[in-house]
């Protein structure tokens, strides 16, 4: 957990696919957030569950870790991420080579809403980027708390190098003024 948004857009820049087997762990995924929350003292403790499909991996059902959640006044806000229809999907070949193929797209919608109506949150459906972004924008409207952010940062003197040119110009000055340009009074 950080507000620290460079930290998290770095860490994404390693993130490439394949690195992790295929499927979908929702109940695994949100079991893992509630556990990243439960000593968090805030007073408002919410997961953004954000899927383009159903469960078919993990060892939690997803129903089960809503449950967890709620035991841990966690609110989780679902939200069902694609079109309906076919999507491209990434597939390697034989031969190793990267390729999309088009496949259904499987949300589980009553899961999500289940989840949803079981923390205390919602269900959302985004279906392109704008609405996406307006559920997020709704999001931040229900959750509004104050948090307090340290922020550190370094801080690097720059006045040392004009302050010896300054210096060395006034030093240059009094010596040519008495000895080269002295003038004759």
């Amino acid at each position: 957990l950080t507000t620290d948004h460079s930290v998290v857009i770095n860490l994404f820049k390693d993130v490439k696919n394949g690195m992790i087997e295929d499927g979908t762990a929702i109940g695994l995924g949100l079991a893992t957030a509630v556990n990243r929350l439960r000593e968090s003292d805030a007073k408002s403790r919410v997961i953004i569950l954000l899927t383009d499909g159903s469960n078919t991996a993990g060892s939690i059902p997803p129903l089960t870790a809503a449950e967890i959640a709620r035991e841990f006044g966690v609110r989780v806000y679902t939200i069902g991420v694609g079109t309906n229809g076919k999507a491209p999907f990434p597939v390697t070949d034989a031969f190793g080579r990267s390729r999309y193929e088009m496949v259904d797209v499987k949300i589980d919608e009553k899961t999500l809403t289940d989840i949803a109506k079981t923390t205390g949150g919602k269900y959302f459906r985004a279906t392109n980027n704008r609405k996406l972004a307006a559920i997020y924008e709704e999001i931040d409207q229900l959750e509004k708390s104050k948090i307090e952010v340290t922020e550190y940062r370094r801080k690097k003197e720059e006045f040392l190098p004009f302050a010896l040119i300054a210096s060395i110009s006034l030093l240059l000055a009094i010596v040519l003024k008495t000895t080269v340009f002295k003038s004759i009074t």
